[in-house]
């Protein structure tokens, strides 16, 4: 797998996040595009990767794989309650949609790929594959 680790100089995931924050673009929706933390472990048969979705349902997670790249979205929904009486003096759960997508090797077996959502966290396990070196062939010229 292709992975860079959070908080390196190359974190472009974390760059842009924070360009595109909503309070950076000067706009006042707490609704937004938010990129989920993650672990991710290998072992010798396979990588899981573990996401943080916190106040996600199930039914809101989509995972697709195409062309080598494993994404995973999810969205939270805003609690629409109507205030009869007080304000909201602060809030900083985050409403919107969350985003990430991972590079797969090519160690990785993409038909085994199993997900699993629990207490807020979707677990992914990609079993790794071996690997046949390319084969080297000359070809005569004529």
């Amino acid at each position: 797998m292709s992975l860079i680790p959070r908080g390196s100089l190359f974190d472009l995931d974390n760059m842009f996040e924070q360009m595109l924050s909503p309070s950076r673009l000067g706009s006042e929706s707490k609704e937004g595009f938010f990129s989920p933390r993650i672990d991710v472990r290998e072992t010798k048969d396979s990588y899981e990767i573990s996401a943080e979705l916190p106040g996600v349902e199930r039914d809101d997670i989509n995972v697709t794989l195409e062309d080598g790249v494993l994404t995973l979205e999810a969205e939270v929904h805003r609690e629409e309650k109507e205030e009869k009486e007080g304000r909201v003096i602060r809030q900083e759960r985050r409403y919107g949609k969350y985003m990430r997508s991972f590079n797969l090797g090519a160690d990785v077996s993409e038909s085994d790929i199993d997900a699993s959502f629990k207490d807020g966290v979707l677990t992914l396990k990609a079993p790794k594959r071996e690997v046949t070196q390319p084969r080297t062939q000359r070809i005569e010229i004529h």
